[in-house]
Formats: C-alpha cells, sequence, structure tokens
C-alpha cells in the first residue's frame, strides 16, 4: 500500500497521511459495492491493505458516500478526482485494465470520477 500512497501523494500533491486514509475509504467502498474477487484481489496485492480497510470507516451511500467521505478525509473536489485517477491507474498495473474496467462499470456513477 505505500507504493500507492507514494504513487498518488508524487502525482496529485495530496498530503501522504490524507493519501493514506483516501486508498482506505476507496478500497472499502469498493469491496462493499460489489467488487468482489476483483477487489479482494487488489486488496491481497498491497501489503497492509487489509488492515486499512479493516480500519477504515464504513461507507455508505453509493458513490456520494465515498465522495462525502474522501472530502471528510481532506479532499478537495479536484482531489477527489485525480487521487481516483490514480487509483484505478496502479490497480489496473495489479490487477489488469479489463478487472478494473469491469469494476467501475458495476457501480452506479462511479464513471464520473475515472
Amino acid at each position: 500500500m505505500d507504493e500507492l500512497v507514494a504513487q498518488i501523494a508524487a502525482n496529485t500533491g495530496v498530503d501522504a497521511s490524507v493519501a493514506r486514509k483516501a486508498v482506505a475509504i476507496i478500497l472499502k467502498f469498493l469491496a462493499a459495492e460489489g467488487g468482489g474477487d476483483k477487489i479482494q484481489a487488489l486488496i491481497d496485492a498491497l501489503p497492509g491493505a487489509k488492515d486499512a480497510v479493516a480500519a477504515a470507516p464504513a461507507v455508505g451511500g453509493g458513490v456520494m458516500g465515498a465522495f462525502g467521505a474522501l472530502t471528510a478525509a481532506g479532499l478537495g473536489m479536484g482531489e477527489v478526482q485525480s487521487v481516483t485517477r490514480e487509483f484505478v491507474a496502479f490497480a489496473k498495473t495489479k490487477i489488469g485494465g479489463p478487472a478494473v474496467d469491469e469494476v467501475v462499470g458495476s457501480i452506479p456513477g462511479l464513471s464520473q470520477f475515472v
């Protein structure tokens, strides 16, 4: 997970501690919204992700609930999109583009953030 957090911080200018919170929120949201085996594969591929997801607050309310959690973690509107795009790009390197595209396409409204 450190690699992903470092990439997000470097490419978006978001503080690493905020990026870490954002990654945990995004993973928790994706796991809750039906990412299933594909998201579990990503969590398994990121050392420390399982613990971060377990410690992250519950994310309810669909995409807007996740957006609210990300802004509460300290991200602005543009930063939410930047962080989400970096997360998706990184995830594609870990579990493949088609798998990530399938997850994004399966969650109503998510595509507007990536």
